[in-house]
């Protein structure tokens, strides 16, 4: 396959650790679009040079699921079609997880909400501070892209879903104050990701964030590592 995954390009540019067999955890990435500019922007950031996993390459928000992510109040609920393909590789309660994952890390990472107002309600743990915000996910505004797994053998794995959602389902485009995850985080137009240091995956991600602007319901790629080789299959 060509492109900008060819198969052979690491997945994650993670370091290797030999003989690590560590299981994928399940993550969530969230790609928001903002098009109401020149040309559509996607939201991204930088990650610092200590980190273990991707460091100092420009990403998209997002993280592994967390216990609470299981039990998070939210304004609405995922689209049944959105569901319908998450549940081909999830249970249904991991499915909605997932989403909220997404949406919880973005928050974390860019202080943007993806969510609607609500009365400001008190929690405990990773949620304390969004629905502190008053407000609340908004997981009908998510699309799915992609799933991923990185390959055996490197200091992180994830199984991530990758999520999409149009800046206008914001609350606002003004960010509260960030986690400091990211280093840098800025809104990225397309034709200009290119020039930044992305991982092989984000790029494969990107096209497909191109191509679904074209065809809103084209199948889900699944990325994963099989028989010493990357592979990516399709599902409807």
């Amino acid at each position: 396959m060509s492109g900008p995954f060819d198969g052979k390009s690491d997945l994650t540019d993670a370091p290797r650790v030999a003989g690590a067999r560590l299981r994928p955890r399940d993550a969530a990435t969230l790609i928001v679009v903002r098009r109401d500019g020149p040309e559509p922007c996607v939201l991204m950031g930088r990650r610092a040079k200590g980190h273990v996993f991707m460091a100092s390459k420009w990403v998209f928000p997002g993280g592994r699921v967390d216990r609470t992510d299981f039990r998070a109040p939210a304004a609405s609920e995922l689209d049944p079609v959105v569901e319908g393909r998450l549940t081909r590789g999830a249970r249904p309660s991991l499915a909605r997880a997932l989403a909220l994952a997404a949406v919880r890390e973005t928050f974390e990472e860019t202080g943007l909400l993806l969510a609607t107002p609500a009365p400001a309600r008190s929690a405990a743990g990773p949620w304390r501070e969004f629905l502190a915000q008053g407000a609340l996910p908004d997981l009908a505004a998510l699309s799915y892209v992609a799933r991923a797994i990185t390959p055996p053998g490197r200091a992180r794995r994830f199984d991530a879903r990758f999520f999409m959602a149009e800046a206008g389902s914001l609350i606002s485009l003004e960010r509260a104050p960030d986690c400091g995850e990211l280093d840098e985080i800025d809104w990225i137009p397309l034709s200009r990701t290119g020039e930044f240091d992305l991982p092989a995956i984000t790029k494969f991600v990107l096209s497909e964030v191109r191509a679904r602007m074209v065809e809103p319901s084209r199948a889900i790629p699944f990325v994963r590592f099989v028989r010493g080789r990357h592979d990516i299959t399709y599902l409807d």
